[in-house]
C-alpha cells in the first residue's frame, strides 16, 4: 500500500464534503443513544448492586468489582489502532476513489486486528496459568474467580474486533448507529446476568452474561451489519505488509499510550485499593462510591463524543468559526451537566447509598465528597481530550495522561499508606486537576478560542454557581420534608428535579437561549 497522507484539510475543504443529515439532527440521536447507553449503564452499577447482595456476601461483591475493573482495562489491547482509524477513515471519505480506498484499508485492519487478538489470547492464557490472579488480587476464598477472571478478559479481548467498524461508522456520520448496537447488548448481557444469579449464584455464570453478548454484537457488525451498512466494504482488499502493519502501530502508538493510561486511571485504583487494604469492606466501599464518580464523568463523555466527532469534521475541513463556536458552547454544555448532577448528588448521596446497600456498606462522607468535587472540576478536559481524539493530536495526549498516570502512582502509593482510601482519592484528584485540567484544557481551549483566559474563567464562575445553588437546593429540600426511607429519598428528588427545570425553564425560551449562547466567550 502507498505511504499515507495524513493531512486531508484542503482535500476536504476544496470538495467541500459534509456529513449526512443536519448537524443539530445528528448531535441529538448521538445523545439520545448515549443517554441510553448512560441509563443502562447506571442499571449495571446501580440497580444490579442490590440484587448481588441478596445473593452474594460482600467478599464476592468485591471480587466481581474487581473483574468489571479489569474487564474496563482490556479495550487497552486494542493499541490505539481504533482511534487511528478514525482519524484514517475522516481523511479518505473525500478523495478519489475513497470508497475503494476506505475498504481496503478497513479490510487490511481488521486482518491486523485478528491476528493480534489471537496473539494476545495466547500470551494472556499463559499469564493467568503462571500467576493465579486469586492469590495475587486477595480472593483466593472466592470460589471460581480465577476462571471468572478468565472468561472476562478473553471475552473482552475478542469483543475488540468491532471496533473496526465502531471507527467506520464515526467517522461517517453514524455515531448513534454503533451506539444503538451497545445499548443492545447491554440490555441483554444484564438481563441475562440477573437470570444467572438467580438461578445458579455463580460467580462465573454472571461473567459469562456479561461478556458473552458483547462478543456477539461484535462478531454482528463484523459480519453483518457493516457489510450491509457500507457495501462497499464487500470490495475491500489485504494490501498488508510488514511495512504497512508497523507504520499502523507507529502511528497510533501516542493514541495506545493516552488510552492505556486513561484506562488504568478509571479502573486500577480499586485493585491498588484491594492491595493496600486488607478489609474488604473498606474495598467495597470504594468501589460502590467509585460508581456514582464514573458515572459524572461517563455523562460527560457520552455528551462529548458526538460533540467530538463534528469538531472533528470542521478541525479537517478548516472551518474555525463553526469549530469555536460548538467547542465553547458544548465546554459550557459539558461543565454545566457535570455540576448539576454532582450538586444532586451531593444532597441526596448519603439517603441513597443506605437504601442502595442495605446498611451492609457504611457510608463515607469525605471519599464522596472529595471524588466528586474532582468529577465536576476536571468536566471541562472530557471534552477537550475527546476533540483531541477526533483532531488527531494522539503525542499531546500521550504526553498528558502518561503524566497524570506517572504522578498518580506517587501520590497514590505515598497518600494510601499514609491515610488509605481517602489518600488514594486526594491522589485520583490532583492528578487529574494538574495535567488534564491545567495542561490538557488550557492547551486546547488556547488553540481553539480566541478568547481562551476569558472562557475558562466564564466555565469556572457557572460551574461553581450551579453546584452550590443545586447543593443549597437540595439541602433545603431534604430538610423540609419529612420522615426517612425510600419514600422520604424519591419526594426530596422529585422535588429538586421540579425546582431544577423551573430554574432552567427561561433557556427552553428560544430568545433567552439565543442570548445565552451568544454571551458565552469563544
Amino acid at each position: 500500500m502507498s505511504p499515507e497522507t495524513e493531512n486531508p484539510e484542503r482535500t476536504l475543504l476544496e470538495q467541500g464534503v459534509s456529513l449526512p443529515g443536519g448537524r443539530a439532527r445528528r448531535l441529538m440521536q448521538g445523545w439520545l443513544a448515549n443517554l441510553l447507553l448512560m441509563l443502562l449503564g447506571i442499571l449495571q452499577q446501580v440497580a444490579l448492586i442490590p440484587i448481588f447482595l441478596k445473593f452474594w456476601s460482600s467478599d464476592t461483591l468485591a471480587a466481581w468489582l474487581s473483574l468489571c475493573a479489569v474487564g474496563n482495562l482490556i479495550p487497552v489491547a486494542d493499541l490505539g489502532l481504533q482511534l487511528r482509524s478514525i482519524n484514517r477513515f475522516l481523511a479518505l471519505r473525500s478523495r478519489p476513489g475513497g470508497d475503494d480506498q476506505t475498504a481496503n484499508f478497513y479490510a487490511s485492519i481488521l486482518a491486523v486486528y485478528l491476528a493480534l487478538i489471537a496473539l494476545l489470547a495466547i500470551l494472556l492464557g499463559i499469564a493467568l496459568v503462571l500467576f493465579p490472579p486469586s492469590i495475587s488480587l486477595g480472593y483466593h476464598s472466592v470460589p471460581d474467580f480465577d476462571a471468572s477472571l478468565a472468561l472476562m478478559t478473553l471475552g473482552m479481548l475478542v469483543s475488540i474486533v468491532g471496533n473496526p467498524p465502531t471507527a467506520l461508522y464515526r467517522a461517517r456520520g453514524l455515531y448513534a448507529r454503533a451506539v444503538g448496537l451497545q445499548c443492545v447488548a447491554m440490555l441483554v448481557g444484564q438481563l441475562g446476568q440477573i437470570a444467572a444469579i438467580v438461578t445458579t449464584g455463580s460467580l462465573t455464570a454472571v461473567t459469562l452474561a456479561y461478556v458473552g453478548v458483547q462478543v456477539l454484537v461484535s462478531v454482528y457488525l463484523v459480519t453483518v451489519d457493516a457489510p450491509k451498512t457500507f457495501p462497499y466494504l464487500r470490495r475491500g482488499r489485504m494490501l498488508t505488509s510488514w511495512a504497512w502493519v508497523v507504520g499502523q502501530f507507529r502511528r497510533s502508538f501516542s493514541f495506545a499510550a493516552a488510552s492505556l493510561a486513561d484506562l488504568v486511571l478509571v479502573n486500577a485504583p480499586i485493585l491498588l485499593v484491594s492491595a493496600l487494604v486488607a478489609d474488604r469492606i473498606v474495598v467495597a466501599q470504594w468501589g460502590l462510591t467509585r460508581v456514582v464518580a464514573g458515572l459524572v464523568r461517563a455523562t460527560c463523555v457520552l455528551v462529548s463524543q458526538p460533540l467530538a466527532a463534528e469538531l472533528g469534521h470542521d478541525f479537517a475541513v478548516g472551518d474555525r468559526d463553526k469549530l469555536s463556536t460548538l467547542y465553547a458552547r458544548g465546554s459550557v454544555l459539558v461543565s454545566v451537566l457535570a455540576a448539576t448532577i454532582v450538586s444532586g448528588v451531593l444532597a441526596f448521596w448519603p439517603d441513597f447509598f443506605v437504601l442502595w446497600t442495605h446498611g451492609a456498606i457504611p457510608y463515607d462522607p469525605r471519599l464522596t465528597v472529595t471524588l466528586l468535587i474532582g468529577a465536576v472540576a476536571t468536566a471541562p478536559s472530557i471534552l477537550a481530550g475527546n476533540y483531541a481524539i477526533y483532531s488527531n493530536r494522539g503525542a499531546l495526549l500521550a504526553s498528558i495522561k502518561g503524566a497524570q498516570l506517572a504522578l498518580f502512582l506517587v501520590l497514590a502509593v505515598a497518600g494510601g499508606a499514609y491515610a488509605g482510601v481517602i489518600g488514594v482519592a486526594v491522589a485520583l484528584v490532583c492528578s487529574e486537576l494538574t495535567t488534564q485540567l491545567g495542561w490538557l484544557s488550557t492547551n486546547i481551549v488556547s488553540r481553539t478560542l480566541d478568547r481562551p483566559v476569558v472562557h475558562l474563567a466564564f466555565l469556572a464562575v457557572i460551574t461553581c454557581a450551579t453546584t452550590l445553588v443545586g447543593y443549597g437546593l437540595g439541602v433545603l429540600i431534604s430538610a423540609a420534608v419529612p420522615g426517612s426511607g425510600a419514600l422520604h429519598f424519591f419526594l426530596e428528588c422529585a422535588l429538586w428535579l421540579a425546582a431544577v427545570a423551573g430554574i432552567s425553564l427561561p433557556l427552553w425560551k428560544e430568545k433567552a437561549r439565543h442570548a445565552f449562547a451568544g454571551a458565552i466567550p469563544r
